[in-house]
């Protein structure tokens, strides 16, 4: 066994600082992210964007539990207006309660964590926003943690969790209770709990090398927590909008590719028939039979009540309990199919809408927020603007598209897994969207991206540890190395602080909101 160090550290790396700098550096930049998304998270008073749709769903499910009907439309949106007075009489009342069912077009999973929120602090801007914003928050140290992991480098993961915090749509998606932060947590929560698996079952791998007799295939490598995890997480990214799926796959292929490279690289005979007899069967419970089941728990409001679209409570309970589950599961799968040709046949204009090649360039942002009634005693000028601007920071994102092409070039040349895991990620998050744009020429937003916003930063922070050097290389490469990544971060914090008063509905100056405008397609709601 004398010649085992090299292979052992191969498969399990060495962490280079102790588990209390490993935590108190990401839990720092957690708290400073956490605080430019809380601090405000009220403003504005308003139902924003679509929040017109989540808010409400929410407090559905919260009292009913099930989504109901409300009342007014776009054009004379009573609900919305009763709710900014605190008046909670919104619902549309019906003679039975399957009367005011309500068509909607996503699982109910993120609207029961925004209902969580309202829950705790009220039918408030704060209450609706709650949750959204702790997600965003804890999705910056969970980034820190698995890019400490996968570099084994404390200051890589700080760096992480700050470019993360600093993100422009990922701060504006915080502070709004929209789905699509919960869905890039639940994803980015599940290859973090991948990563972990990873070092987990290697180091399994090692013990038993060390210690037993040596088989073809390898051992079996017991429960795996971390990957029951991961089918969880992903699971939970699934109940929150059905693109969960494509991560879903591609996170499940990985892991099993994951497990052949380790039991190869332990140098077995037979390292694919191991991983295909041992590490499979596990693998697909966790990855398969756990996410269906946490999709399908997710609906259990739906289920136990006779509200929802489509229920057919009374024909479900005509006939005894054996009757009841098949009957409503026929009318469940039959609601998932109506949502499925939503989803297919939504191709109406939009002013905000945007094509997946444009989004990394950040050609199109959303204007969530824009009064144009403001008065000029609002900001001491002649005209005054408030925005909220769904865009992420230009620094940030047009680093990340050269680091996303720095990636292709190392993983062609080394095979390493970590870029070959982030361009997975990231493939998998943009990719699937160009099928729903050339098929069916669907309606898109640049905020799609914000799941795979996390994966673009894990890209940058893999070629500034490239940049940097190893531990072994001259100090002078690696101080000249750690100031290109420094002024690259600070950079970054220079635009986002500029960008900040139209992320955040600050009052400003319409002459300072044109002057952030970075190209006219970002004037979504330009003042005459």
């Amino acid at each position: 066994m004398s010649n085992w160090g090299a292979p052992a550290r191969r498969l399990v790396p060495p962490m280079q600082d102790s588990p209390l700098v490993g935590w108190s550096g990401p839990i720092a930049i957690a708290i400073f992210g956490g605080l430019l998304r809380f601090v405000r998270l009220g403003e504005p008073k308003a139902v924003v964007f679509d929040e017109t749709y989540y808010v409400k769903d929410a407090y559905s499910l919260l009292t009913h539990g099930v989504e109901r009907t409300m009342l007014g439309d776009a054009k004379n949106p009573i609900a919305d207006q009763r709710l900014l007075t605190e008046n909670l009489d919104i619902f549309k009342q019906c003679p039975q309660p399957a009367d005011c069912a309500s068509f909607v077009a996503h699982p109910p999973l993120g609207k029961w964590m925004i209902a969580a929120g309202e829950w705790l602090f009220g039918m408030t801007p704060f209450g609706w926003r709650f949750a959204a914003a702790v997600v965003g928050t804890l999705s910056i140290l969970v980034l820190a943690r698995v890019a400490r992991r996968m570099t084994r480098s404390t200051l890589l993961g700080c760096l992480a969790g700050l470019l993360l915090a600093l993100d422009g749509l990922h701060l504006v998606l915080s502070r709004t209770a929209l789905l699509d932060i919960f869905l890039m947590f639940w994803v980015l929560a599940g290859f973090a709990c991948l990563v972990a698996d990873r070092d987990q079952a290697r180091a399994r791998l090692v013990a038993w090398y060390e210690s037993a007799s040596h088989t073809g295939t390898g051992p079996r490598l017991g429960f795996r927590a971390w990957r029951i995890g991961a089918g969880l997480c992903l699971g939970a990214a699934c109940a929150v909008k059905w693109s969960g799926i494509f991560f879903l796959v591609a996170f499940a292929v990985m892991s099993l590719l994951w497990d052949m490279g380790a039991r190869r690289a332990l140098g077995l005979r037979e390292p694919y028939r191991g991983a295909l007899s041992y590490d499979l069967p596990g693998g697909f419970a966790a990855l398969g039979v756990v996410p269906a089941v946490t999709f399908l728990t997710s609906w259990t409001g739906w289920f136990v009540t006779a509200g929802g679209w489509g229920r057919n409570w009374d024909q479900a309970t005509s006939s005894g309990p054996v009757f009841f589950v098949v009957d409503s599961v026929r009318s469940w799968l039959g609601y998932q199919s109506q949502v499925l040709g939503y989803h297919s046949g939504l191709d109406s204009y939009h002013q905000y809408m945007s094509e997946p090649w444009q989004w990394p360039l950040l050609v199109r942002p959303v204007s969530f927020y824009y009064p144009v009634d403001l008065p000029p005693s609002a900001c001491g000028a002649d005209k005054c603007s408030q925005a909220v601007l769904g865009v992420g920071t230009p620094a940030l994102w047009y680093g990340a598209v050269l680091a996303l092409l720095g990636l292709i070039a190392w993983y062609v040349s080394s095979r390493d897994w970590r870029a070959g895991a982030v361009l997975l990620a990231f493939a998998a998050g943009w990719l699937p969207w160009f099928y729903y744009a050339l098929a069916d020429n669907r309606t898109m937003y640049l905020f799609y991206m914000i799941p795979v916003v996390p994966f673009m930063v894990l890209a940058i922070v893999l070629m500034a540890g490239l940049t940097i050097g190893r531990q072994d290389a001259p100090a002078t490469r690696r101080a000249v190395g750690a100031g290109v990544v420094g002024a690259y971060a600070l950079v970054v914090l220079i635009n986002f602080w500029w960008l900040y008063p139209v992320l955040a509905a600050e009052v400003i100056t319409q002459a300072q909101w044109w002057a952030r405008m970075l190209m006219r397609s970002w004037v979504t709601a330009a003042p005459k």
